[in-house]
């Protein structure tokens, strides 16, 4: 049965059981604060299979810190940014009180401008928008379910759309679950590794001693006495030009061009810099506490659906900072990656033949896929198939595209047809249904490609103007990269289910686009490696449907985090 619940301002909850379409089917019950509010209201119905609330992270903390798990949940706010997105409305508010403003025609209020990041809670933080005076939060939150309910039947696929609604709930649900378990950190480790790495701390805010040094390296580099500060860009672009070498930007791959005795400490401050900077003591006293770091995860943070987080720099912890993290005595971190996960979304959403085979052989695709099409050159099957997901249509590259192309039609003309689509201005959609922005929608934090490859070898193919070009690449890669985040959050829900139904004292703790980190006691080990296995596999076809594509991972089950990868 599922329940819904409105918490009121005084801390107390109102609920009632609902029925198929979203409406009341019981009376409703009060639970106040004082007897344990939405705590005590969800641990005193079992029965319960869903809850019905506005925002998992807004509930999640209560009910973590009183010990209740919740085996499912409809978090409106998520659904309400979906279905906002699939009907061309991408951005606008998504909160409870702008729902209800739009099914009641009343103005529609903004949502709350983005909070600063933070390691505690603040007293200060701007809430939700309210409801209108005299208005019962429960009336609003039936009434906007009810709605959402039917606006998901009026969807392009229906039954996918409701897959994606609940996958994206059960996805809040996980991130609140990690965010309270945090990853295990030594800190004591972190201190070691800054140590070495940057050298003697000076007081007021002053760079370490090796950032000094390698500073002092790069203004000699340049003689004449010339003082140049390698955390500016512009003066490392002056000091270079003055040397007769242009340089658009300091970035490592342009800077690696150059011969020139600066470049070498120059790339190395740069690493230095934001490491010092990223992951230095200020990070340490800010984000460890006890032994973990909790970062804030954001489901469907981005618009592809990739997760991102709010501060704390959890999706980007550079490989030297993984030596501080570090499982607790008697147990073990189990690192999966999902192997190729793109290319094999591609397979399964495009429904190519030859390349659902390829994907479905239990091989290393860009090998098997080379023996296909590219007389056993891996790495010309694997720029060529990341070259159509993120439109590389120039030099080899275009060469490469075109084999692809003769062997896996399906394949190359389901991206195509994605980018033509995104230039003309049109809705764009994963196979779940989640949207990209029309083209007046914001792509902010969005890269129009990600494939590694320089950007002036991805040159695009058609297309009347340059920004319609970018949307166009844009797209053609969002159909891939979304449909792959909406895998991975039904993964993610698959193992959650799958460790709890096991009874296994094992958790999630870490999550990035296609990595899992499970902490779990070293006895666990062989049981969350076969839970993680067999939760790709459901997501596969429960997302996809029957396909013969695999979602194999690579896993390592490890004492320290850097130990898991080469």
């Amino acid at each position: 049965m599922r329940w819904a619940a409105a918490e009121m301002d005084d801390g107390g909850v109102r609920l009632c059981p609902l029925d198929a379409v979203g409406k009341a089917a019981g009376p409703v019950v009060e639970v106040t604060a004082a007897r344990g509010g939405i705590a005590e209201a969800v641990r005193s119905r079992p029965e319960a299979d869903r809850w019905v609330w506005r925002s998992t992270a807004e509930v999640s903390p209560r009910l973590l810190a009183a010990g209740v798990r919740v085996e499912r949940c409809y978090d409106v706010e998520a659904a309400e940014a979906l279905l906002l997105g699939h009907e061309g409305r991408s951005g606008a508010p998504r909160s409870l009180a702008a729902a209800w403003a739009r099914l009641r025609g009343l103005p529609v209020p903004d949502d709350p401008p983005p909070r600063a990041a933070r390691t505690q809670p603040s007293l200060f933080e701007p809430g939700p928008p309210p409801l209108p005076p005299g208005t019962d939060p429960l009336d609003a939150l039936l009434a906007v379910y009810a709605g959402q309910l039917a606006r998901t039947e009026a969807a392009e696929h229906p039954g996918r759309m409701r897959l994606l609604t609940a996958a994206e709930s059960a996805g809040t649900l996980v991130a609140a679950e990690m965010g309270r378990a945090g990853v295990p950190w030594r800190a004591d480790r972190h201190r070691q590794l800054l140590d070495e790495l940057l050298g003697e701390r000076y007081p007021g805010g002053l760079e370490p001693q090796r950032l000094v040094e390698l500073a002092d390296e790069v203004s000699r580099a340049f003689g004449g006495g010339v003082r140049v500060r390698p955390d500016l860009p512009a003066e490392v672009i002056k000091a270079f030009a003055r040397e007769g070498i242009p340089l658009t930007s300091t970035r490592a791959w342009e800077l690696k061009e150059i011969d020139h005795p600066a470049v070498e400490p120059l790339l190395r401050y740069k690493k230095l810099y934001r490491l010092h900077t990223a992951h230095g003591w200020a990070w340490l006293q800010s984000w460890v506490r006890d032994g973990r770091f909790r970062p804030e995860y954001l489901p469907g943070g981005t618009v592809s659906g990739r997760w991102t987080t709010h501060g704390g720099g959890a999706l980007q912890i550079p490989k030297v900072v993984r030596r501080a993290v570090v499982a607790d005595p008697g147990w073990r971190l189990v690192v999966a990656d999902a192997d190729q996960m793109e290319p094999r979304v591609l397979a399964a959403i495009s429904r190519d033949p030859g390349l659902m085979e390829v994907a479905g052989s239990g091989r290393d695709l860009y090998a098997a896929l080379s023996d296909r099409a590219f007389s056993g050159k891996r790495e010309q099957a694997k720029l060529a198939l990341l070259g159509a997901v993120y439109g590389q249509t120039s030099g080899d590259g275009l060469k490469h595209l075109a084999a692809l192309r003769r062997r896996f039609p399906a394949a190359v003309a389901y991206v195509d047809d994605a980018a033509r689509a995104g230039e003309e201005g049109r809705l764009v959609r994963t196979w779940l249904g989640r949207t990209c922005p029309p083209v007046d929608g914001a792509l902010a934090g969005e890269p129009a490609d990600e494939a590694g490859l320089p950007r002036e070898q991805q040159e695009p193919s058609y297309g009347s103007t340059a920004s319609a070009r970018a949307r166009g690449r844009f797209t053609r890669n969002f159909v891939v990269q979304g449909s792959a985040a909406d895998w991975a959050v039904l993964m993610l829900a698959a193992l959650r289910q799958s460790l709890a139904g096991a009874g296994l004292r094992a958790e999630m703790v870490f999550f990035q686009h296609d990595e899992v980190i499970v902490h779990c006691p070293q006895e666990e080990v062989d049981a969350v490696r076969a839970a993680i296995a067999t939760a790709g596999e459901v997501a596969g076809r429960v997302a996809f449907g029957e396909t013969p594509v695999r979602f194999p991972f690579t896993m390592a089950a490890v004492e320290c985090y850097a130990d898991a990868k080469g």
